[in-house]
């Protein structure tokens, strides 16, 4: 079983086409054929995790409102344990981005969601029942939206609980000091520049120079950094692999990072070693980013890709 900590956001998808501009202000007029929801955020590793056929348990906050049902519902389906997840009753609304679609193109997205920490007696919450479900965890994923959940009190005292497990971490350079003694962390390279307060400049020199920097400030064993049309590079602690990207077809890199910590934290639970690993993450992203909408990618998807 893999944990699963962070920040809960439901993505809603309203599709249509598109075939006149308004005549009330120069904006295009869409036409709906359909509304539907999926797990977001940091829930959308579980969707993750379900399609790669990995146990998983969820902690994190909804809102005491039809969409935080809808969460617990939808995890219960995906088999996922959400008895870490709690319901704040008139404190904070379930997190919701909406994202209009029209001919697979994105035209607006507007977000309803709350960024204040959550109170330190839900804090303690969710540490508590981290800490019940540890023996049965082969790997711990935080995956850090920066929308209150991950605090830094949190996660000082949470990491060095975690001691002999996989601990992953998604980042926000944020809670950049918070990481530390985590197993490995996969930012993107702006978030990665931004960790190590270096030029984001995407050449393969300088990524290794930023790679190297924080595994050796964050105590980490390796780090994988996404770079977009140059792929990934891994620092596995003795030299950087880079690794091209897997990409065939880019329609929408939403929760791509998502799929890239699933797959990585997955493939080191069952034993792979860091750079097969990261090779299956980076073939799993070029499966989710060639979909539209947050994706999954299934280990048949991964091997056909």
């Amino acid at each position: 079983m893999i944990l699963v900590i962070g920040d809960i956001i439901v993505d809603e998808f309203i599709w249509g086409d598109v075939s006149r501009i308004s005549p009330e202000a120069p904006v295009p007029v869409v036409n709906v054929q359909k509304v539907d929801r999926r797990l977001g955020g940091s829930a959308n590793v579980i969707r993750n995790l379900h399609a790669l056929n990995t146990k998983s348990a969820m902690f994190g906050v909804v809102g005491d409102d039809e969409p935080g049902q809808w969460v617990h519902n939808r995890l219960g389906e995906l088999d996922s344990d959400d008895v870490g997840v709690f319901t704040k009753k008139n404190e904070r609304p379930t997190a919701i981005k909406t994202r209009v679609v029209a001919q697979h193109q994105q035209i607006v997205r507007y977000d309803h969601e709350w960024a204040s920490p959550i109170h330190p007696d839900t804090q303690n919450k969710i540490l508590e029942q981290i800490l019940s479900k540890l023996d049965q965890a082969d790997a711990v994923i935080l995956s850090d939206y920066a929308k209150g959940v991950l605090t830094p009190e949190l996660l000082e005292k949470l990491i060095p609980k975690l001691k002999g497990k996989i601990v992953g971490v998604d980042p926000k350079p944020a809670n950049n000091a918070s990481y530390h003694g985590a197993t490995f962390i996969t930012p993107n390279l702006l978030e990665a520049s931004q960790m190590a307060n270096m030029d984001n400049i995407n050449e393969d020199g300088h990524v290794e120079m930023i790679a190297k920097h924080l595994c050796e400030t964050l105590n980490l064993k390796y780090i994988l950094v996404t770079r977009s049309e140059r792929g990934m590079t891994l620092f596995d602690g003795k030299q950087c692999h880079h690794i091209p990207t897997a990409a065939r077809d880019v329609f929408d890199v939403t929760g791509a990072g998502d799929t890239v910590i699933a797959a990585f934290t997955a493939c080191l639970a069952q034993g792979s070693s860091p750079l097969d690993a990261a090779k299956t993450a980076n073939q799993a992203a070029g499966v989710v980013v060639g979909k539209v909408g947050t994706a999954t990618a299934t280990w048949q998807e991964i091997e056909n890709h």
